[in-house]
């Protein structure tokens, strides 16, 4: 074996923004870090602009505005993207690998959209993909549901994946405030983008989710089978009725194995929506841009990983854990033989429940009309398809209106929404204002 003192593995990177630059200082300043870290040598770093003024000194002989060239280098060992988005990052990926390259990447949207494509040409080429960084921020969480946790038969996964949102949820709980408000005050932070759609509508948290699903039950996941739903309903008036019963409104990422399936027939469920969490739950506790996922399994019980889900510190922590991971592989394993800890080893696709068969509590905000018998003609309609209620009060009025609040037993989802469609259609019901999941 040679000696690590000797060996010198280099590395190209893609991308220096804020992930790229903390990437490059952590590269560039090995001392006290983890010995490995002295032996990766940053070799090519690719950006937009060679002029542009950035917060970290990099060799002017390093830079290049010609990506492809880093990738084809043959001089070059490992290629780490942080570019973002979709086009250039894939292409420039699927390149490094055919070039024989190992890819670290913290691109989730990429992964969750391409991984099948990604993770076949990887896998043929006898090289490694790895992506701590593109769940959970500085979160370790991929490689320990590859190795630490491997041994245990995953049942469900829960966490909290999006800083944004939790963000903007966090302060509605804490000041009353409503959605739009305070998704404005985010952007001005810089804790949301001038396009909140990724985050907001659940997008950027199913695109982890299906990543984090895939690693956890051993199979890969289509990103359309993911369903997703965001945070603009929720309201002030939510936050309120949820904390009077004992809740806090989060915007959950859900993997979990249906219990009601047969093992040969096994399907999971996989969702992304804002939920009521009661008070006691360790993921209630999870507030402002923090992140949190609850793994459940066998023998193990529950663990929880909890930590900063973005940030250039964090992301950039989570890159160079896996460029060091790479690095003994390629120090210890002169036989080229693939190291099933960090490959991806994996070729089915999961079964997916639909979500209408999906079994879930719900929480239901009507304003109706106030009229004798109301509550009563509710109650006979959701009996009548199936729908245990636990608790149904009129809680306030709005001028002739009254409001309703509603919460479920645990019931199927489409028996559920059938029964919401017939409520609408009550001359007595003037708005559905909001329904929401119970953990």
């Amino acid at each position: 074996m040679q000696e690590l003192a000797t060996l010198s593995i280099n590395v190209g990177l893609l991308g220096l923004g804020t992930v790229g630059v903390g990437t490059a200082q952590i590269l560039l300043d090995p001392v006290g870090r983890h010995p490995l870290i002295g032996q990766l040598r940053l070799a090519r770093v690719g950006v937009r602009d060679l002029h542009k003024s950035r917060p970290i000194d990099i060799p002017a002989d390093c830079l290049t505005t010609n990506l492809e060239a880093i990738v084809s280098d043959p001089q070059i060992s490992v290629v780490v993207e942080v570019l973002g988005g979709l086009e250039p990052a894939r292409s420039l990926i699927l390149k490094a690998i055919a070039h024989g390259k190992h890819v670290v990447t913290a691109n989730k949207a990429v992964v969750a959209r391409y991984g099948d494509e990604i993770f076949t040409a990887a896998n043929q080429a006898g090289v490694y993909v790895m992506l701590e960084a593109a769940v959970g921020g500085g979160i370790p969480i991929v490689q320990p549901l590859k190795q630490a946790l491997g041994v245990n038969r995953i049942q469900a996964l829960t966490g909290i994946v999006n800083g944004t949102t939790n963000y903007i949820l966090t302060r509605m709980q804490r000041e009353a405030g409503d959605f739009s408000s305070i998704l404005a005050d985010a952007q001005r932070l810089g804790y949301a983008e001038a396009d909140p759609a990724a985050d907001v509508d659940g997008l950027d948290a199913a695109d982890k989710l299906a990543i984090l699903a895939s690693l956890a039950f051993g199979g890969r996941i289509k990103l359309a089978d993911v369903y997703s739903e965001g945070i603009r309903q929720v309201t002030a008036a939510d936050m309120a009725y949820a904390q009077r019963l004992g809740f806090v409104i989060k915007l959950l990422a859900i993997a979990r194995r249906r219990s009601d399936t047969q093992p040969v027939l096994e399907e999971l469920e996989l969702r992304v929506h804002p939920t009521l969490v009661p008070n006691s739950h360790p993921l209630a506790a999870v507030n402002d841009v923090y992140n949190a996922i609850l793994v459940e399994g066998e023998p193990l019980g529950q663990v929880m990983f909890f930590g900063p889900g973005a940030g250039a510190g964090p992301t950039a922590s989570a890159v160079v854990s896996d460029l060091i991971a790479v690095a003994a592989t390629l120090i210890t394993e002169p036989s080229g033989a693939p190291n099933p800890l960090l490959s991806c080893s994996h070729q089915h696709y999961c079964k997916v429940s639909p979500m209408a068969d999906i079994y879930s509590r719900f929480y239901l905000r009507l304003i109706a009309k106030d009229r004798p018998g109301v509550i009563g003609k509710l109650g006979m309609c959701f009996g009548n398809h199936g729908v245990s209620l636990e608790s149904i009060v009129q809680t306030g009025m709005e001028e002739d209106c009254a409001e309703i609040v509603i919460v479920s037993h645990e019931v199927r989802e489409a028996n559920f929404q059938t029964a919401l469609d017939d409520i609408r259609s009550f001359t007595e019901i003037q708005r559905v204002a909001s329904v929401l999941r119970v953990l």
